[in-house]
């Protein structure tokens, strides 16, 4: 058996690519094109894949990707399929016994469906099913490669994976604890992971948050033990890779840190007020698909067209991490920059129109001026989503609501100022006032304990199964760093008057707090940060491979791993930026220049989350990628915007309840 080998993962083709580039040149490349029969460029292939693999190859290649490499076809495994007998197949498809069967029924016999196999398995297979497609000898002679791609994973980011354990939360965390389904749950996530290893040739250190106590009498749970049972397995994996894997690193490359979300419960909940963030929290978008109405050039009702926010969009790429307030400046400055560099636009604005541009005006600019259509569409699309944004803010109050949540996280607001905007906000949605009481659970949890939580329920005029969501903030309570210090046995009476508590440290002068309302951060911006300083507690995050005292920051001064000094960060800032290039049209400079920043990489830093990673988070990795000088790379069982994670975390307590009974 073959296992699919790629080259260095940091000189991959000779010139450092990120994990996302790996991971789509491995597809491409490694896979298609690697089928490919002689120099002939007619002749096209059929491409087979299952269920999991077809989400597999789409979040990473575009079908006129995939059809470059002389793929005319693709076809799911499990449907009747059309005989094609003149044409080779590739087959990426999961190594099960399902799979194999079908295959082997596929090009068996005196009429196989096709001329050649070029089988490619997303992970490991096993000695019986290998043995299985051995012993027919009609298959055997038909097989152009048989080969482990070890590729079992979602790059949603060019900096972030998903495992796509999407009930992760509620078989890991749920409350009456069903162990079964956990280890089941936690076995094929390691697997996963491990692939991204495989997949990229790193061999990381691996760390994880040990289970943590209150007292010698509180019994460790099998929730206290997630990220501790997930290393375990997760490494078990990798020596596998290493024992049997051809030029799979010997020694550590990379580190990789595995937390949960018990870490951090805010991140999921809170109002985030970057433009990516407030897209995907308040746009009802279905993944990155955002549903745009443009005139219609009949001169009929506005018409519907999809389009989608990733990373061929360069104005998406340059605001997506960007405040709101800066992104919607930005989008005006573009927008007036191309009035005044563009005469014809020029001619058209001033003849027609007064004042700034509005999204029909930029529309009927696409129509009047078709030369410029390309640039005109992408900064109309932008500039009506901003619009729609800031006017769901002004609509929502989300200002208030906003600034007496990062009160209350930085310990500035209490209980006190919960209660005056209840009393005072009756018109804030349930959705927010849910929000809300989630963010003062995690930090105040002593103040839903029986009858206090009564009242805090009657006063929101939530119902019961919303106030499951708060209640069930317990159950990533047991590891969370703010609760260790500030839960106790017993309540005050009065406990409208108790001191406020922090459940972030602020940091005065950062240059986040440039906008209003842009002081909070993840937690794993601190982790990360300690982590790369060799700072992070060698017993709070233990780790598998116990590497020598340095790694763990006996000398602070030379911590492992250490990257090539950055430049400071504002001035990295201003030059990510080109000035050139305020219009933001040309998709090759952008992604030119996002290579550009990864030629001088330390060593790449992991983190996965164990039940739902944030866009917030996701944002931190990049932030800290041109920080640290080092490629910091997300993962996660899923990706959950706050509507979904708290759709996810009623299901803790409600199993006879569906998801769609659950939505907020």
């Amino acid at each position: 058996m073959s296992s699919s080998d790629s080259d260095s993962s940091s000189s991959y083709g000779g010139d450092y690519k990120n994990f996302w580039q790996i991971t789509r040149e491995r597809l491409l490349h490694e896979m298609l094109r690697s089928a490919k029969a002689g120099n002939s460029k007619s002749n096209w292939k059929v491409l087979i894949m299952d269920n999991f693999t077809v989400k597999i190859m789409s979040s990473s290649c575009k079908r006129s990707d995939i059809a470059q490499e002389g793929v005319s076809l693709e076809e799911n495994i499990n449907r009747r399929r059309q005989p094609l007998p003149s044409m080779n197949a590739i087959y990426f498809i999961q190594p099960t016994k399902e799979n194999v069967i079908m295959f082997l029924s596929d090009m068996s016999g005196k009429s196989p469906l096709y001329r050649e196999a070029f089988v490619f398995f997303s992970s490991p297979i096993s000695r019986e099913l290998f043995s299985h497609i051995k012993k027919d000898s009609s298959v055997l002679t038909r097989i152009g490669a048989l080969s482990e791609m070890n590729l079992e994973y979602f790059a949603i980011d060019s900096q972030g994976f998903i495992t796509g354990n999407e009930r992760a939360l509620e078989e890991l965390f749920v409350d009456e604890e069903d162990t079964c389904k956990g280890h089941a749950c936690l076995n094929v996530m390691a697997s996963r992971i491990a692939t991204v290893f495989a997949s990229l040739r790193e061999f990381p250190f691996v760390r994880y948050r040990a289970a943590k106590s209150l007292d010698v009498t509180t019994m460790t749970t099998f929730r206290d033990l997630i990220p501790t049972k997930l290393a375990a397995r997760v490494w078990d994996c990798l020596i596998q890779y290493k024992q049997k894997t051809e030029h799979f690193p010997q020694t550590e490359t990379c580190e990789l840190l595995i937390l949960d979300r018990s870490i951090d419960q805010i991140a999921p909940i809170i109002h985030e007020w970057t433009y990516d963030a407030m897209c995907h929290d308040h746009l009802n978008m279905e993944g990155n698909k955002y549903v745009q109405e443009v005139l219609s050039k009949a001169g009929g009702p506005p018409e519907k067209k999809d389009v989608l926010l990733e990373g061929h969009d360069p104005v998406w790429l340059e605001l997506r991490h960007a405040h709101i307030a800066d992104a919607s400046e930005r989008l005006h400055k573009k927008m007036t920059n191309f009035v005044s560099k563009n005469k014809a636009a020029k001619i058209q604005h001033g003849s027609r129109y007064g004042g700034e541009l509005s999204t029909r005006d930029l529309q009927q600019m696409v129509q009047a001026l078709p030369q410029y259509s390309e640039q005109i569409d992408k900064l109309s699309l932008h500039v009506e989503i901003a619009d729609k944004i800031n006017r769901i803010i002004r609509e929502l109050g989300l200002r208030e609501l906003g600034q007496l949540e990062q009160d209350l996280v930085f310990g500035d607001a209490g209980m006190t100022d919960v209660i005056k905007f209840l009393t005072t906000k009756e018109d804030a949605t349930r959705e927010n006032k849910l929000r809300l009481l989630m963010i003062l659970a995690a930090i105040y949890p002593e103040k839903f304990e029986g009858e206090k939580g009564q009242n805090i329920v009657k006063l929101a005029r939530l119902p019961q199964d919303d106030m499951n969501a708060v209640n069930n903030m317990r159950l990533l309570g047991g590891a969370s760093e703010t609760n260790k210090s500030s839960t106790s046995a017993f309540s005050l009476k009065f406990d409208i008057h108790e001191k406020k508590r922090a459940a972030r440290k602020d940091r005065t002068g950062a240059e986040e707090t440039t906008w209003q309302l842009s002081r909070f951060y993840p937690m794993i911006e601190e982790l990360i940060d300690k982590l790369n300083k060799g700072e992070l507690s060698k017993d709070e995050y233990p780790c598998m491979n116990d590497p020598s005292p340095t790694f763990h920051g006996t000398s602070q001064s030379t911590p492992m791993h250490q990257a090539p000094a950055p430049h400071s960060m504002r001035s990295r800032r201003t030059s990510a930026r080109p000035r050139n290039s305020d219009d933001g049209y040309s998709s090759d400079s952008v992604l030119r220049h996002a290579s550009s920043d990864f030629k001088k990489m330390g060593q790449r830093i992991f983190v996965f989350i164990v039940g739902g990673a944030t866009r917030s988070e996701l944002r931190v990795c990049h932030k800290l990628t041109s920080k640290l000088q080092r490629e910091v790379i997300l993962g996660s069982s899923s990706l959950d915007d706050p509507p979904q994670f708290i759709t996810k975390l009623k299901l803790l307590t409600a199993n006879e309840l569906s998801l769609d009974d659950l939505q907020i």
